[in-house]
């Protein structure tokens, strides 16, 4: 089953139930794309540009990789699934695809209640007055 990119069917949740194997090399695959600084570097850098989209042409000079490298990475991060290309003329535009990054945050997630605690996003402040 393949990491669920939309609304509709059951997520995958790592620390809530036991996972399959094929489950387990979908998730593996896609965190292993992310397991890399200049692919982390890349993601960051397109998430942040206006519109949330970046030309290849674009990808080289701000991180300081090249070209060979850059097109590499894009392809590890595209047959992840964590980008999306779409060709426009002779250039190729790059963008996260939301739904894929939120089912991988999704997996991790923690269960509201583990082994009678309860988990809280953050801790509570004690009031002062």
């Amino acid at each position: 089953m393949p990491i669920d990119e939309g609304a509709a069917g059951c997520r995958l949740q790592v620390l809530r139930e036991p996972l399959g194997r094929a489950d387990a090399e979908e998730l593996a695959r896609c965190f292993h794309a992310l397991a890399d600084r200049g692919r982390l570097r890349l993601l960051s850098f397109i998430a942040a540009q206006p519109g949330g989209e970046a030309c290849v042409c674009h990808l080289t000079g701000p991180l300081g990789l090249a070209q060979p490298t850059v097109s590499h990475h894009l392809r590890v991060l595209t047959e992840a699934g964590l980008l999306a290309r779409e060709r426009r003329g002779t250039w190729a535009y790059y963008r996260l695809v939301p739904a894929r990054i939120a089912a991988l945050r999704d997996a991790l997630a923690l269960p509201a209640v583990t082994a009678g605690v309860t988990t809280r996003s953050r801790p509570r402040r004690a009031s002062v007055r």
